[in-house]
């Protein structure tokens, strides 16, 4: 009775010829070395890497860990503020042949509120996000939107409007 490793082989193992011939030498120019060449050891490790197992684990955990604040309320002057300069904003970009012909870029500071259902703050915190583009539309009495390149946010949510130099200077005419 021969050995397999450290167990006995039965006599009437199947593949006792293929066993006892040992493992395969391939001469270099053999025409399965041709076929078949080495692989080096870091293909090699990328097969035998580690699967995800949990698909998404990595991803929900990494959402937890996102920061949530609570929404900043406008101060009267503030909101007045944010008025004027929609004001100016819309009066630039009225209809799309003026704001095609202004291409007002702005940047445009916003609440995001969070949209992850399993995360504790649904609902309750966001975040601030800035968007920086052209301003295609102000929506102030139907829809109360501002359009920023093909972004619309709700005028509820912005917190704060930047422009170019000039363009919400108080001695601004408007149009």
């Amino acid at each position: 009775m021969s050995a397999i490793g450290v167990m006995a082989m039965p006599a009437d193992f199947r593949y006792r010829e293929v066993f006892l011939k040992g493992k395969p030498r391939h001469d270099q120019y053999d025409p399965f070395r041709i076929r078949h060449p080495r692989m080096n050891r870091g293909h090699r490790a990328k097969i035998f890497a580690p699967f995800d197992a949990l698909k998404g684990f990595n991803e929900a955990v990494s959402a937890k860990e996102v920061l949530y604040e609570s929404r900043i309320e406008l101060s009267p002057e503030d909101a007045a503020e944010l008025d004027r300069r929609l004001t100016i904003l819309h009066n630039l970009t009225f209809n799309s042949r003026m704001a095609r012909a202004n291409r007002v870029q702005v940047s445009v500071i916003y609440y995001q509120p969070c949209l992850d259902l399993n995360h504790d703050d649904y609902g309750l915190r966001g975040q601030y996000q800035t968007i920086t583009g052209i301003c295609w539309n102000v929506d102030a009495e139907v829809n109360r939107t501002i359009l920023i390149d093909k972004m619309k946010i709700s005028l509820d949510n912005v917190l704060r409007i930047e422009g170019p130099e000039g363009l919400f200077q108080e001695d601004r005419v408007l149009i």
